[in-house]
């Protein structure tokens, strides 16, 4: 067999969408990041037609080109909750407002063959849109996320994805140091909220783009 690695990912992908679809998300599967940025600009935004948008951290969103063509895009009015030149207190307004808006973005840090979505969030703002308030959320997944279970997906966050966010985001926790989880209780933690999204509801209202490429964390 030619190419066997993308038709392991083609055939692995296309039952995750069919799973993930009975469990009542909008399901796209693109190539690459640059694809998923396309899908997005051509299809989604016409589609829902929002007036406010924003997201929550994730490396993937922003690596795709998003960030910077949404905070541009005409007619939109964009909470942008990463701007760096503003103090703490006024990027706390804005997650906060960020909840209400019509289309959110967002990554996920796992998501299970079983079609569940599973996250760790420090100050919550991800997961708690995730879960309620934005009329639309748009989740982008590389593959590099996909495992076989939930308790798969709770120990890639917590030996993996936990610790190297800590690093790049230089806090001073005890896995910065060690490489893993130390269930520290470091006001710098940043495990503080699990979710694990089982189904969309309203169906439809989570979209989740699965990238066949290894992205984010």
């Amino acid at each position: 067999m030619e190419k066997p690695v993308e038709n392991y990912w083609t055939l692995h992908l296309e039952t995750l969408k069919e799973t993930l679809e009975e469990n009542n998300f909008e399901v796209f599967i693109v190539a690459d990041a640059a694809a998923a940025k396309a899908l997005v600009l051509e299809r989604i935004l016409p589609a829902v037609a929002p007036q406010t948008v924003s997201w929550g951290g994730s490396m993937t969103f922003i690596g795709s080109g998003l960030y910077q063509a949404l905070r541009e895009a005409p007619g939109i009015t964009a909470i942008d909750t990463a701007d760096a030149t503003v103090d703490a207190e006024e990027k706390m307004a804005r997650r906060r407002q960020a909840l209400a808006v019509d289309l959110f973005f967002t990554g996920s840090n796992a998501v299970t063959e079983q079609g569940q979505l599973v996250n760790l969030d420090m100050q919550g703002n991800r997961v708690a849109a995730l879960a309620f308030g934005p009329k639309k959320v748009v989740v982008l997944v590389g593959r590099n996320k996909i495992v076989p279970d939930i308790a798969s997906a709770m120990a890639r966050v917590k030996r993996y994805a936990a610790p190297v966010n800590a690093m790049r985001l230089d806090k001073k926790t005890p896995c910065v140091k060690t490489g893993r989880c130390e269930e520290c209780r470091s006001p710098g933690r940043i495990c503080n909220t699990w979710t694990i999204t089982e189904k969309s509801w309203p169906k439809g209202r989570v979209t989740i783009i699965l990238i066949n490429a290894d992205l984010g964390l």
